[in-house]
């Protein structure tokens, strides 16, 4: 599906975090189901998903951790997901991240989130943890589930 040739990011790329695919699969959040697929859905369609290999062990570990789901069925279902652009984390992205996170503004794991995202170009960021409308070097944060 939307994997970038030689490394070019899409102009239109935007980072998707953990927490909007555990949303499909939450069983107390049916509310932000909804949301979590029609965005999922637009941008895998598009070409223009980008997650890194962090969202892929998140989801991993939550589903069958948290919510006690088969293992075998959410790894398939990762695989689904990583069917797009995957950011590697690299020494480069963690110590960008060991760096944003000691200015005090994330978390590590949210600083590793954002550094993935921005090394993959991305324009935006899709997340419910972070500060709604937060531009960071051109690229914007934004929570799909405001006024759910």
């Amino acid at each position: 599906m939307g994997q970038e040739v030689a490394g070019v990011a899409n102009a239109m790329s935007a980072f998707i975090d953990s927490n909007i695919f555990l949303y499909l699969i939450d069983p107390e959040m049916t509310n932000k189901r909804p949301v979590a697929a029609e965005l999922m859905r637009g941008l895998y369609m598009a070409g223009q998903a980008v997650i890194s290999t962090q969202v892929l062990q998140e989801f991993y570990t939550v589903a069958t951790k948290q919510f006690g789901l088969p293992r075998k069925e959410v790894a398939d279902t990762a695989q689904l997901y990583g069917q797009t652009r995957v950011v590697q984390m690299t020494p480069a992205i963690v110590f960008a991240a060991m760096r944003r996170h000691a200015d005090g503004q994330f978390s590590f794991w949210d600083a590793l989130i954002v550094e993935a995202a921005l090394s993959a170009g991305c324009k935006t960021l899709y997340s419910e943890d972070m500060q709604h409308g937060l531009v960071l070097d051109g690229m914007t944060i934004e929570n799909p589930f405001l006024g759910l």
